[in-house]
């Protein structure tokens, strides 16, 4: 019952739209009654955080799996455009849900897991540039930052705008180029 209520919400979430959002239309879309649907959620404030919730785990397990794995030993190659892919993937997997969280909901709401979100891929990031360059390791906090929002805020706005002139292939290619230039500037080859 709570996975029905949950992907209704999800459902209604993102073609209803935030400021429809009610556990009427989410009891509707689930087939439940609304006495059922509280049973499981005291409100649509706390459907609304578990699709949140779940929504922001399977971007943050796409990313960080993808950054952990040279860290585990994975040969991955050039792991640049890999990590770059993925990010790209992961927001574009589903790009409805994205706007709705970046667009829609009120920024108080969602600021803690956006900050938890940034937190989990900086604090890898850093454990992967600590990794390739040891003797920089008291200012990877900073530059990985940096990074980290630079790269979320093109990704996310290429997703959710979609410009024409740009393919998927090219922003990838930029992130990649962007993040070397950066890390070459600091005296980092990320190769």
């Amino acid at each position: 019952m709570v996975e029905r209520i949950v992907a209704a919400g999800r459902t209604v979430l993102v073609h209803d739209g935030y400021d429809a959002f009610s556990t009427n239309r989410v009891a509707t879309a689930a087939e439940v009654s609304p006495g059922s649907l509280y049973q499981y959620f005291p409100d649509k404030g706390a459907i609304l955080d578990e699709v949140i919730d779940r929504w922001a785990a399977e971007v943050s397990v796409r990313v960080t799996d993808c950054l952990s794995a040279p860290l585990l030993g994975v040969d991955v190659g050039d792991p640049l455009p890999r990590v770059m892919s993925a990010l790209v993937d992961a927001l574009e997997a589903d790009a409805p849900m994205l706007r709705v969280v970046m667009e829609q909901l009120p920024a108080a709401r969602d600021r803690p897991r956006h900050l938890a979100l940034e937190q989990r891929v900086r604090e890898i990031a850093t454990a992967y540039l600590a990794a390739i360059a040891p003797a920089r390791r008291t200012a990877m906090p900073r530059h990985t930052w940096v990074l980290v929002i630079a790269i979320e805020h093109v990704a996310v706005r290429w997703v959710l705008d979609r410009p024409a002139s740009i393919s998927r292939d090219d922003v990838v290619g930029e992130l990649v180029r962007l993040t070397r230039a950066y890390l070459a500037e600091l005296g980092i080859s990320a190769t």
